[in-house]
This record gives C-alpha cells, structure tokens and sequence, in this order.
C-alpha cells in the first residue's frame, strides 16, 4: 500500500489512534463472540476478520510506533 505525506499528519495521526482503539475494541468483541460459537465455518470466518484487523493494527504501528498498545 503507497503511503501519502499526508498519511503522516497531526490529523491523520489522531484518527488513526481512534480507529486503532476501536479495532482493539472490535477484535475483543470478536473473540468473546468466538467462545459462544460453535460453527466451524463462523469460527474460521471470525479468525480471519481477526487476522485482518491485526494486520490493519500493524500497518497503523508501523506509521505511528508511539501508539502503545492499550491506546
């Protein structure tokens, strides 16, 4: 993914922490949805959902690297 200066930003940077917050928020929800599942097919869906916000997680980090973790 290309990355704009303006990605960087003081603005960019703030929302970024706010969407980081709500993806750890989001993934909790997912994994306690995940106790109560018993569907195969949903666990795997809901492990891939998982995986993809911590990959999303990782990209904001990797810009960001001040961000610590219970932000």
């Amino acid at each position: 993914m290309n990355e704009k200066i303006e990605d960087r930003s003081e603005e960019s940077k703030k929302n970024h922490i706010v969407y980081y917050k709500l993806l750890n928020k989001t993934i909790e929800n997912i994994q306690k949805e995940k106790l109560e599942e018993t569907e195969p097919a949903i666990i795997k869906h809901l492990n891939s959902r998982i995986e993809a916000m911590n990959l999303d997680k990782k990209r904001i980090k990797d810009m960001f690297p001040e961000i610590i973790e219970d932000s």
